[in-house]
């Protein structure tokens, strides 16, 4: 079971919807170090500590991850955030 679990309904057209997982993506890889890749519309992550996806749908994503046994101490910050950028690029 994924530590993190967090869906997220959105109203974009694929193709705005996957750029603005991209850009996440790169912000994450910029800020954190974490290396990604796409595997149809499913975005892979994963870096020390932690690793997981995002599943890209037509009317809503969803962000699951796996934080290891350092990591999760911050699993309420890191849930926060990943809400917080959902509802900024997604609404």
């Amino acid at each position: 079971m994924p530590s993190i679990d967090i869906r997220h309904a959105h109203s974009l057209p694929h193709a705005k919807a996957r750029q603005a997982v991209q850009e996440v993506a790169d912000k994450l890889a910029e800020r954190f170090g974490i290396d990604y890749d796409w595997n149809g519309d499913t975005l892979n992550f994963a870096r020390g500590g932690v690793d997981g996806k995002i599943d890209l749908a037509p009317k809503s994503l969803r962000v699951t991850a796996n934080l290891g046994f350092l990591m999760s101490a911050f699993k309420g910050p890191i849930e926060s955030e990943i809400k917080r950028v959902l509802d900024e690029r997604f609404g």
